[in-house]
């Protein structure tokens, strides 16, 4: 039922991560390479306004999957912590339980994005030469939404039982397949943005379909059986505990960077082309961030679910000493070489100009912004998803608008947006070292709890 080659619980602490976390890098670099390939084949071919259109997409797409997805992160770490602690029958219900909440939130999805999208583009305000292609392209994605939802789910379930190598090859085939179908439906037929986002969609379908074929032959007790995905009430009410604060601080913070977007597209339709072409570059800095955190989330809270403390320590100082030292290597990358890589997607040296600047403004602090996400991962790990929940949305939500509502009225420039990022990246990273500085781990079993040692690695 418990496959030992699959658990963190046991064996070398930085060997258990890496084999853990690597499999998570490399599904990352796949996804944010067809990302880019996605707007290098748009921006080439249909021009600087098509790039903006589908570029200033993520923050939109994010505000009403990021609820979701953060849900399923929550999910994850209940998933992992039954699986850690050797609990057939409640990783059962949890599964099944998450799977049923994912196909649910799916179909809301769907008719919400699809029905506000126009509106939601124009709170925007993005700009007239633009808003038809963009409208296009997320009511294309938003009709096939529920795909991606549910390979999150999927993928999901399969990283917190240990299991991160399956999803990285379903999202690599479903990489390959997004970028020769983007070939022929933009290059080769010339069809238009639209046909982007149906490429996105169609690659998207195939691996929702091969991670769910995988956890339905699964041999153990997070196997998926269609027919007992149901709601089970405590069950539901515990993912609803661990997810809701992701879910809330996700959607809550893309909200944020849709106000953020709505200031950039005030400087027209060459800002959103330059900061489109650097968000997709920036990306690459994401990589070691993301996977990283959800590699200290699953770990922590299975060796938690296993009473090993001492594990849980050495494994929250390797975890975070090597995802900001690797965010930090790529930064450096990115602010050297950022002329030579926003202009792979478009070489209009205003759109260039933009970019570049942005990525010069953020890209020496992705440190920080490693930091906090990996604090973040901790704590939802430990079963305090409500700590970075209140963190984010105090200091990235908050007080980035604050800030830029303010700063943009007295200089509107945009350079004081660009620099909103790495200001807000500081104090989260200050608040989250002082707490987990100060905290208790958790006893799963009762007894006494223990102080965690110093992030001081």
């Amino acid at each position: 039922m418990f496959k030992k080659q699959t658990s963190l619980t046991s064996g070398s602490v930085a060997g258990g991560m890496l084999t853990f976390a690597i499999p998570i890098f490399l599904s990352n670099l796949f996804q944010q390479l067809y990302n880019a390939v996605d707007s290098l084949i748009v921006g080439n071919f249909l021009g600087g306004q098509a790039l903006a259109a589908v570029g200033s997409s993520g923050s939109l797409i994010f505000l009403l999957t990021g609820f979701v997805n953060g849900v399923s992160l929550g999910a994850g770490v209940l998933v992992a912590r039954y699986y850690g602690a050797r609990d057939g029958e409640n990783l059962k219900k949890a599964v099944h339980t998450t799977v049923a909440l994912g196909v649910a939130a799916g179909l809301v999805l769907t008719v919400v994005g699809v029905a506000l999208t126009p509106q939601i583009l124009r709170w925007m305000g993005t700009p007239a030469d633009v808003i038809d292609q963009s409208i296009v392209y997320f009511r294309v994605y938003f009709m096939g939404c529920i795909a991606v939802v549910l390979y999150n789910v999927g993928a999901s379930i399969l990283q917190s039982v240990g299991d991160s190598r399956s999803p990285m090859f379903y999202l690599i085939a479903a990489s390959l397949l997004n970028v020769v179908l983007d070939l022929l439906f933009v290059a080769g037929f010339g069809m238009g943005v639209g046909s982007a986002a149906f490429a996105t969609i169609l690659s998207q379908l195939l691996s929702a379909f091969l991670a769910f074929r995988k956890l339905g032959r699964a041999d153990g007790a997070y196997a998926v059986h269609w027919r007992d995905v149901r709601f089970d009430g405590p069950t539901l009410r515990a993912v609803v505990a661990q997810g809701l604060p992701s879910g809330v601080q996700n959607s809550v913070i893309s909200l944020a960077n849709v106000i953020v977007q709505a200031n950039i597209n005030a400087f027209g339709s060459n800002a959103m082309a330059g900061c489109a072409a650097y968000s997709k570059v920036e990306g690459f800095a994401f990589l070691p961030v993301t996977c990283f955190s959800m590699a200290l989330a699953t770990f922590v809270s299975q060796n938690i679910g296993a009473r090993q403390p001492d594990r849980v320590r050495r494994g929250m100082r390797f975890g975070v000493l090597s995802s900001t030292l690797l965010a930090e290597a790529i930064g450096v990358g990115i602010f050297l070489l950022a002329p030579l890589l926003i202009g792979a997607f478009n070489n209009q040296p205003e759109v260039v100009g933009f970019g570049v600047r942005q990525a010069r403004t953020a890209a020496l602090f992705y440190c920080l912004l490693a930091f906090s996400h990996c604090c973040a991962g901790i704590l939802r790990g430990l079963g305090r998803p409500v700590i970075p929940m209140a963190v984010m949305l105090a200091v990235w939500c908050v007080l980035r608008i604050s800030y830029i509502t303010v700063a943009v009225r007295i200089l509107p420039e945009i350079g004081v947006i660009f620099w909103a990022y790495p200001l807000t990246w500081g104090i989260s990273s200050l608040l989250f070292g002082w707490y987990l500085a100060h905290a208790t781990l958790p006893s799963p079993g009762g007894g006494a709890q223990q102080h965690l040692t110093h992030l001081d690695a």
